[in-house]
């Protein structure tokens, strides 16, 4: 098989396209693969570290709020847009691809329209349950459609009777390189995982939380953090306590200077034998692996490695995101009973307090949690996603 693979933007579009490309190279050994992407993106690293071939075409997204300075950027957007149909085009004629597949990101558009218009195959994935903009344009260009969840069919065009688009819920790809030491393999049970996690990470037994705002960072998130962490110490403290807390977090990019002035500034220490501190989490593996609830952001393969390990979570959507899609990412995990949802707005230090603190006293609360977020999980979604595509080629 030849495939194209189109990809841009942010982690959450470039790892299912990844996941996918790994998939195929699995079925097919003799496939060859290409990955098309902005080039200034993350894709060409996080591409190129995976091992597979790469090529760039200028691209950029349209501004709503029309602003002097928006005008510039929308006028640019449209000479990079019919620059890159010409672009996409040449790559196409060279590669010769059986598919074209895009996972979203402003390149993703004009790649898989012209691959269309030029009679290949082409399908889109969407992992958000709000479908961005460039997926409902492509609806009416694309074989297929795959999509995280039902939701996501609420927002998408109706089929038209003159076309042989087809949706598929699939979930979101998750590549196999996040759950390649799976300590279920050796036979034992879910608390022994999370046991061995602790150990690895050399934390003590206890209600173990991880928290997260993102690879900048989120500050109010880390604001908020600051003073659970100070409740969590007073827990801790207690003569009479029997359920421990370990806490991991990460404070991005951005916060690490707010981060350590507002320890500072409530007593805390950076060195403590429950706390694991850092700008990013290299091993998110074993950390959500060891974690009894985890506290995020609502970026599409956050949510997917929270429901393939079946973790508890409190979703913090990040409102300037586009469409707001974040927001309905949270929702879809909170109307199935897996997370809880606290708003950008509402998100404060004495709400995250309330909030552990009811599930820190209701293990039966967060074990249900994870049984919904569990339930949620699709571990073969880049395995359906290939072999529709297999269907489709035949």
């Amino acid at each position: 098989m030849r495939a194209i693979l189109v990809a841009g933007g942010s982690a959450g579009h470039i790892n299912p396209a990844l996941a996918i490309a790994d998939k195929i190279a699995q079925v097919f050994p003799d496939s060859e693969i290409l990955f098309i992407g902005t080039g200034r993106g993350l894709e060409s690293k996080l591409v190129k570290r995976a091992g597979y071939a790469f090529t760039s075409i200028k691209s950029a997204g349209f501004q709503r709020k029309l602003t002097p300075k928006n005008i510039g950027r929308n006028a640019k957007a449209v000479y990079y847009f019919l620059t890159a149909n010409l672009e996409a085009q040449k790559i196409i004629d060279k590669f010769k691809p059986d598919v074209v597949i895009g996972t979203g990101g402003y390149v993703t558009a004009p790649v898989l329209r012209t691959a269309s218009k030029a009679g290949i195959k082409a399908v889109a994935h969407e992992s958000n349950s709000l479908p961005g903009m460039a997926t409902k344009m492509l609806t009416r260009y694309v074989d297929r459609v795959f999509v995280s969840s039902s939701d996501t069919l609420k927002h998408l065009p109706p089929i038209q009777a003159n076309r042989n688009v087809k949706y598929v819920i699939t979930g979101n790809p998750l590549r196999k390189e996040f759950r390649k030491i799976d300590y279920k393999d050796k036979g034992s049970n879910e608390n022994q995982s999370r046991t061995d996690a602790l150990t690895k990470l050399n934390l003590k037994e206890g209600m173990t939380i991880l928290s997260f705002g993102g690879s900048l960072g989120a500050n109010k998130i880390t604001e908020a953090v600051v003073e659970l962490l100070k409740w969590e110490r007073e827990q801790n403290n207690q003569s009479n306590q029997c359920k421990p807390i370990n806490h991991i977090h990460a404070y991005g990019g951005n916060g690490k200077a707010i981060f350590e002035k507002l320890l500072l500034q409530n007593g805390l220490s950076a060195v403590n034998g429950r706390n694991i501190f850092s700008e990013y989490i290299h091993n998110m593996y074993t950390c959500i692996t060891a974690a009894d609830l985890v506290i995020c952001r609502s970026g599409s393969m956050s949510q997917t490695e929270i429901k393939a390990f079946g973790r508890a979570s409190i979703q913090i959507p990040w409102s300037g995101a586009a469409e707001n899609h974040q927001y309905y990412n949270a929702l879809t995990m909170k109307n199935a009973g897996a997370a809880i949802l606290i708003t950008d707005d509402e998100i404060s230090g004495a709400k995250l307090i309330e909030t552990v603190s009811r599930l820190y006293n209701d293990r039966l609360r967060i074990r249900l949690m994870e049984e919904k977020a569990k339930e949620m999980s699709e571990p073969n979604a880049a395995g359906v996603i290939v072999s529709e595509i297999i269907d489709l080629l035949k």
